[in-house]
């Protein structure tokens, strides 16, 4: 198999089995195996499906960009990429659709920070670092695995809309009817205040330490010098 062809078959076999696992097949699995049972199998799967990604990444060959990428395509990515660490650390905190106990209570909450932005705010910063990736570096391979990486995280989330509606039932369509999928379609559309969606100062910090420490991790193991770092290093 090409290498290219490789890449997109272990791609979607990742997206495809994840999706599944994730919905309709979650719940008649769940009952057959167990809750634990289950939770093992889903990540059996899961890690398996990861490497064989992984190893199909690292078998590609070297591939000329399709455009050219100078300091303000890098400048544009740096700062998408710190956006989406503050919305993934705003998204530890109070976040109803994290597997917790207390998910009803954080549900109950009105929205503030990131959630007054989206009530995704993790999976849209998987989608935006996937977009700031793709900018930089415009090979078809990396076009493949950003786009997987972005169709998970989006196409996930709706998925998981239906789910938590189905197990937190008007907890869920309560936090719903507050918040948006897209990023400040409230805010846009006069339903909440813009004040509301500055994300909280833990979420900011946070997000800026994130975004410096992975940024340098970038350069540091080997990889493309990243971030504030291809200017100050």
């Amino acid at each position: 198999m090409q290498p290219m062809s490789l890449l997109i078959t272990t791609c979607v076999l990742f997206v495809g089995t994840h999706l599944l696992l994730s919905h309709p097949l979650r719940a008649g699995l769940a009952g057959r195996l167990g809750a634990r049972g289950f939770q093992i199998v889903y990540s059996i799967v899961a890690i398996a499906t990861f490497i064989l990604v992984v190893q199909a990444w690292r078998g590609m060959p070297p591939e000329p960009p399709l455009w050219a990428v100078g300091d303000g395509l890098w400048a544009l990515a740096s700062l998408i990429v710190l956006v989406a660490s503050v919305l993934f650390v705003g998204s530890l905190v109070g976040n109803p659709a994290l597997p917790a106990p207390h998910a009803a209570r954080d549900a109950a909450a009105m929205p503030r920070g990131v959630f007054a932005i989206t009530r995704h705010p993790m999976m849209w910063g998987f989608a935006l670092w996937a977009l700031a990736h793709v900018m930089v570096v415009p090979t078809p391979g990396q076009i493949v695995l950003s786009a997987t990486i972005a169709v998970l995280a989006l196409v996930g989330s709706a998925g998981q809309d239906v789910k938590k509606a189905r197990l937190m039932g008007e907890a869920w369509r309560g936090w719903a009817a507050r918040t948006s999928f897209l990023p400040y379609a409230r805010q846009l559309s006069g339903q909440a205040r813009w004040a509301d969606a500055i994300p909280r100062p833990y979420a900011l910090l946070g997000g800026i330490g994130l975004w410096i420490a992975a940024t340098w991790a970038h350069g540091a193991l080997g990889y493309m010098v990243a971030g504030i770092w291809r200017w100050i290093g």
